[in-house]
């Protein structure tokens, strides 16, 4: 079966659940103007892109000579992408941008990711290079690198690992030297760098970090440079990928091994000031942590209709109260897992849409927003990432035996999901930023501002209360314990309970606003929720002890 973006649950969001019409922009937006836009990215996912999904899964990526040969049909459905100005939608007007708001941006993204996750990945690093450009470059920098990675013309990278330093930045070893013309010459290798060599675009723009001579030792001694595959006369830059990783999914994603240097040094362009690379790239991965937890929607959108299909056509048994063959959704266990896999979507999606608002009020100065950004960044990358897995992990079980051979495709939804708790900081990560940077900095500030939000939601809602009252005992318990250690091994369970009870409020909002929403939100309070006190539980018990 083909992928159909849920256009409905997405408009019905913006409309009605999230502040969307609240913002400045969406008074050029009208229902009908959204409506029709997200009808035409529909179209682009549903004939174009997803059915190169199944074909990039078995096919992938072809090395030869430091050049990289994309799936079959990649490069045309790029050059479909681009002549559509998708690439450019939520971009800024002055660098050939669409201007649109985050918060469309969002549910147009959902569809590239949902219906071809290993096509989606390159405009995903594209949006990152472009916000550290247009955050930290010069003017210069600016006006030469962003109208052609805003078109989709050129595309950008992200290169931060090396061999022997994963998540610990601190331990980069590559290293940039000044030349005599103001540029630098970098050498080094970075490891999983996401379309750090394809077909698709003109040049490939790589964001690198890389230490100056006498830099100081950790990540204070980091800078980032712009290192192009080619350079402005059209000469041949010294970077080559000299490997290309095999995963266990989003095999159409060329996951590079990224060699700089060989050749005397390739030419680079320092972003900023010397020694702020860290603090700029995290503009960057901040960016892409977001839509990462977005991906996490998509692929759990796509593997939810995939098992939805799958039980409305397999006859299998007898019905408990018929006693006559029936197709598998009418078992009650099916049933049960299908609104499993519906609620934790729809929750996500709500919670990434709600997100997308908050940060395009941030972008517009607004403090008490960027706040709500930088706190809902690890929970939405973490919460709705995991979720994807349990998701996708469901969608095999209803296929039953037939979902653990591929010919059925949803193993490779599963596969292409597990990547999502790894990459852009693993979730463990997540959790330690949002406990000590996001909770604990501000002694649980912005998260009382949080959950406070929430518990009016859930005002009428018992065992709500009853949740938030043991949260309140959790997080006095944290605020006094000293030991980092043991703070650090809660860290998770503190993140996913947080996540469920944002769901839950989300979920009180669209049954609210619309009473179709009832059935699978009352599913939610009666089957997810519980999952809050338990993620507590978890964190009260260890700390206790």
């Amino acid at each position: 079966m083909t992928y159909n973006p849920p256009i409905s649950d997405m408009s019905f969001l913006l409309e009605h659940v999230t502040g969307f019409r609240n913002l400045p922009h969406a008074e050029e937006l009208d229902p009908e103007t959204v409506d029709a836009i997200l009808a035409e990215a529909a179209k682009l996912a549903s004939d174009v892109l997803a059915p190169l999904n199944k074909t990039g899964d078995e096919h992938g990526n072809i090395l030869k000579n430091g050049a990289v040969t994309t799936t079959p049909g990649f490069k045309e459905a790029y050059r479909q992408y681009c002549a559509g100005g998708w690439n450019a939608v939520p971009f800024p007007n002055e660098f050939d941008g669409q201007g649109l708001p985050w918060s469309l941006a969002f549910p147009i993204q959902e569809m590239w990711q949902g219906a071809n996750l290993s096509f989606g990945l390159c405009p995903l690093l594209n949006q990152g290079a472009v916000d550290a450009i247009l955050e930290h470059g010069s003017e210069e920098q600016k006006a030469y690198y962003l109208p052609k990675l805003i078109s989709g013309e050129w595309t950008g990278t992200m290169n931060l690992t090396e061999p022997q330093a994963g998540s610990d930045l601190a331990a980069v070893k590559t290293k940039a030297e000044p030349a005599k013309d103001g540029t630098y010459k970098v050498f080094g290798q970075k490891i999983y760098i996401t379309y750090g060599e394809h077909d698709m675009s003109e040049n490939i723009i790589h964001l690198v970090l890389a230490r100056l001579p006498n830099a100081p030792e950790g990540v204070k001694g980091i800078s980032l440079f712009i290192v192009p595959k080619f350079l402005e006369d059209g000469t041949r830059n010294d970077v080559i990928c000299t490997g290309l990783e095999h995963k266990l999914g989003i095999h159409a994603s060329p996951t590079c091994t990224m060699q700089f240097g060989d050749q005397g040094g390739a030419t680079g362009f320092l972003v900023g000031e010397a020694h702020q690379g860290l603090k700029y790239m995290f503009t960057m991965m901040n960016n892409a942590r977001l839509s990462v937890g977005l991906q996490g929607v998509a692929i759990a959108e796509r593997a939810l209709q995939h098992a939805e299909h799958y039980a409305r056509e397999r006859v299998q048994g007898k019905g408990l109260s018929s006693g006559e063959s029936v197709t598998i959704d009418h078992h009650p266990d099916v049933q049960r897992m299908l609104l499993t896999m519906k609620a934790l979507t729809m929750a996500g999606r709500a919670m990434a849409y709600d997100a997308s608002v908050y940060l395009d009020q941030a972008r517009a100065g607004d403090e008490a927003a960027q706040i709500q950004v930088d706190l809902l960044t690890p929970i939405i990358k973490s919460w709705c990432t995991d979720m994807a897995c349990e998701v996708a992990s469901i969608g095999v079980q209803i296929h039953g035996g037939m979902g653990f051979v591929e010919e059925t495709g949803a193993a490779q939804y599963y596969r292409d999901a597990r990547i999502l708790p790894i990459y852009e900081g693993t979730n463990g990560i997540q959790a330690n930023d949002l406990l000590f940077r996001k909770i604990l900095r501000d002694q649980g500030a912005a998260l009382t501002s949080f959950y406070t939000d929430i518990k009016k939601t859930l005002a009428d809602n018992v065992q709500a209360a009853e949740i938030f009252a043991h949260l309140d005992d959790v997080l006095s318990m944290i605020k006094l314990n000293k030991d980092l250690e043991n703070l650090a091994f809660i860290a998770v369970p503190l993140l996913n309970g947080l996540g469920v009870l944002k769901g839950a409020e989300m979920m009180t909002k669209m049954a609210s606003a619309n009473d179709k929403y009832n059935d699978l939100s009352d599913f939610y309070m009666r089957n997810i929720l519980p999952r809050a006190r338990m993620s507590f539980d978890v964190v009260y018990l260890n700390l206790k002890t």
